[in-house]
């Protein structure tokens, strides 16, 4: 038996956080924050933290620098239960940095790379790969040193008896150059949210989208904020409303904790309208709390705010 439920191999970060901004920042003048918090960041390491606080076993393969932020990193991996031993650390380059500027309901990011660029296919041994059952990787943009070699990862973890998952985030480049058929070949879950769907396929209306997609026999989850999430299998599309929370603190990760509740689901071999309803409601948890890991201390408080704000055991 694998010793991991699930290896995330992904982009490794810390967020500085600026909330209750009273405007956004514009060239040559200064605005004031009223709330400012310093975090880990990236999408694939609050995937990983948020899951492993679900209950599953995770590993992380990454790359930092040596620097007090790889620091941080490895230390809030190590506090969410997060298993370590496939990060790698290097001097060449520092540790990746995002500031992040919320203002209301919008957000603003400028991200640093940094080390994150150089994680290469090499890296991700067989032995890593045959020590879990699930191999999950996120933000692959931002990964430029493993970004054309995706297809031969996801061909590789197929070949060992895993099962897959992608969330491609956001293309800073807008170029979506990934061979797309290829690797649909080896992926059995693709969870974009509505508008990077909508990049990929090519189409500006939702509605049309899918159709790209009709060969396919993998699941695709596509997150659509407060208006819920969508499965696409095959000819049937399957709609989820959003969990609402009215006192939204940061949405930081929400679209990440969504995906761990998927895949937290997806791997009990659970319905997937069942997944789906519980991913929505790991992406509302997450709201409830500055920065993307905050609301996920441990199983216990996760169940007692899903019972205050909505009225669901889990």
């Amino acid at each position: 038996m694998p010793e991991f439920d699930v290896l995330v191999v992904g982009e490794l970060n810390v967020d500085l956080i600026f909330n209750q901004m009273e405007a956004f920042p514009v060239t040559g003048k200064e605005v004031l924050a009223n709330q400012m918090n310093l975090t880990m960041g990236s999408s694939s390491a609050i995937f990983a933290s948020n899951l492993s606080s679900m209950g599953a076993r995770v590993a992380f393969a990454g790359m930092i620098g040596k620097d007090s932020f790889g620091d941080l990193v490895i230390s809030a991996l190590t506090t969410k239960k997060v298993d370590t031993r496939f990060i790698f650390r290097t001097n060449e380059f520092n540790t990746g940095a995002t500031v992040v500027m919320n203002q209301d309901n919008d957000r603003a990011m400028l991200t640093y790379p940094g080390a994150m660029t150089v994680l290469s296919l090499n890296d991700i041994t067989d032995e890593m790969l045959i020590s879990a059952r699930h191999l999950h990787v996120s933000s692959i943009f931002l990964q430029s040193g493993l970004k054309d070699d995706i297809v031969a990862l996801m061909k590789r973890a197929k070949a060992m008896g895993m099962t897959t998952s992608l969330d491609p985030q956001w293309d800073p480049e807008e170029k979506w150059d990934i061979p797309w058929d290829d690797l649909f070949r080896f992926l059995d879950v693709f969870l974009p949210n509505k508008q990077e769907f909508l990049m990929l396929t090519g189409e500006s209306e939702f509605k049309a989208a899918p159709g790209k997609f009709r060969d396919f026999h993998n699941v695709i989850v596509v997150k659509d904020g407060t208006n819920g999430a969508y499965i696409l299998q095959k000819n049937e599309l399957i709609h989820q409303p959003a969990f609402l929370n009215p006192s939204v603190i940061d949405c930081i990760g929400a679209g990440d904790s969504f995906d761990a509740g998927f895949i937290y689901m997806f791997l009990q071999a659970r319905p997937l309208p069942q997944c789906l309803q519980y991913a929505n409601l790991m992406g509302a948890l997450n709201t409830t709390a500055v920065g993307g890991t905050g609301a996920f201390e441990n199983h216990g408080t996760m169940k007692q705010k899903a019972l205050k704000m909505f009225n669901i055991h889990i």
